[in-house]
């Protein structure tokens, strides 16, 4: 397997973890002008809408009876009240603010303002809702708070078709774990591109895929990532006894039936294609020290439709997998607040952590003087 290498690069240093002022300058410079993934499209209803707060603000996922989506600010262009206070629910005629009543349709165009015909050069086109920059990719729901936002087509070039095997858009949510983990997102993506810390770790994980068992085909750029070899080869996935939960995904063939697949894409999104299934995590940023990860297990409707469909093997597994890590990201959190934090050398086998950080650097123009 091709060789890695962290290229002599050390840990960020301990303000990038801890310093209100960092995390605000990320939200400047990476949350607010990246495209961010907000929700799976199966997750709002044809002709309904749900609620979503990203980075502090409250948005109205809408779809119309097309299926098309639409994100905007769930505020009332009258006096700025929450259009919607429910989570979800039907758009019907529209959606109407209880203040004043003005309503409006799944497109964001005003279709109600009681009274107003009376205000002179009043006109309702000129009163949609404010909407969010919108992109739907391999049935995720992404959204860009940039006015003038990198097209998504452009920023997402690298993966644009690199996981059609796995039919992402038809696969259906069969459960789904919040977790709060008490540490900085960054910590989150830097654990999750390693498995240098498997062994000793996660010895179920190990055993089912040697932690050199794998490679990089994505080594630079916010997307980063690769396969790694499954020890039970064809017929095996990450559950708890080893093998397949389901039938393999239709598209999924060769070499890729003993292989798992791991992803990060910055700021937000982690992606891991099993033969069998796809396992989703979002992680939303709470505070400088928090993040709040949303966890997603994906399977083929064909296999949901089975009378002895059981998912538990592979739930069971990240469970236990996730709250492992969650625990190590906390105590390294605890750590690098310490003035006894001194930025450690990254082994050969984190290099992706080494990209990462080269990434990040680049985008927030910071030099890490350690």
């Amino acid at each position: 397997m091709k060789s890695r290498t962290a290229q002599g690069a050390k840990m960020l240093a301990g303000r990038y973890y801890t310093d209100e002022a960092i995390l605000k300058k990320e939200q400047a410079r990476i949350f607010e002008r990246s495209w961010l993934y907000v929700e799976r499209v199966q997750a709002i209803p044809i002709g309904g809408y749900v609620l979503r707060e990203v980075m502090g603000e409250n948005l109205l996922l809408m779809r119309d009876t097309e299926g098309e989506v639409r994100v905007f600010y769930n505020v009332c262009r009258h006096r700025g009240a929450r259009v919607c206070r429910e989570e979800g629910g039907e758009i019907g005629a529209g959606v109407r603010c209880s203040y004043h009543a003005w309503t409006y349709g799944a497109d964001g165009r005003l279709l109600g303002a009681p009274n107003m015909h009376e205000v002179a050069g009043f006109r309702r086109e000129d009163y949609g809702l404010v909407g969010v920059a919108t992109a739907v990719w391999e049935g995720f729901v992404f959204i860009n708070f940039a006015d003038e936002p990198q097209p998504f087509r452009e920023a997402y070039a690298p993966l644009w078709d690199k996981f059609k095997a796995w039919e992402l858009p038809s696969l259906v949510s069969v459960h789904q774990t919040v977790y709060e983990v008490k540490a900085n997102w960054k910590l989150l993506f830097q654990n999750y591109s390693e498995c240098y810390h498997c062994p000793t770790v996660h010895p179920v994980l190990n055993k089912l895929t040697p932690y050199r068992d794998s490679y990089n085909d994505l080594e630079e750029g916010p997307f980063l990532g690769g396969p790694m070899l499954m020890a039970g080869g064809a017929g095996s996935s990450m559950t708890m006894s080893g093998r397949l939960c389901a039938l393999p995904l239709a598209g999924v063939a060769g070499e890729q039936l003993g292989l798992v697949y791991y992803y990060t894409l910055m700021p937000r999104m982690f992606l891991s294609l099993h033969p069998d299934y796809v396992l989703v995590h979002r992680g939303e940023v709470l505070g400088v020290d928090r993040t709040r990860v949303v966890c997603e297990w994906l399977f083929a409707p064909e296999a949901v439709a089975e009378a002895d469909f059981d998912p538990s093997g592979a739930i069971e597994f990240w469970d236990m997998t996730n709250r492992q890590d969650w625990e190590l990201c906390e105590i390294s959190q605890a750590g690098v607040g310490s003035r006894g934090y001194r930025p450690g050398p990254y082994a050969e086998l984190e290099s992706q952590l080494a990209a990462f950080d080269r990434e990040y650097l680049r985008i927030m123009e910071e030099v890490d003087d350690g």
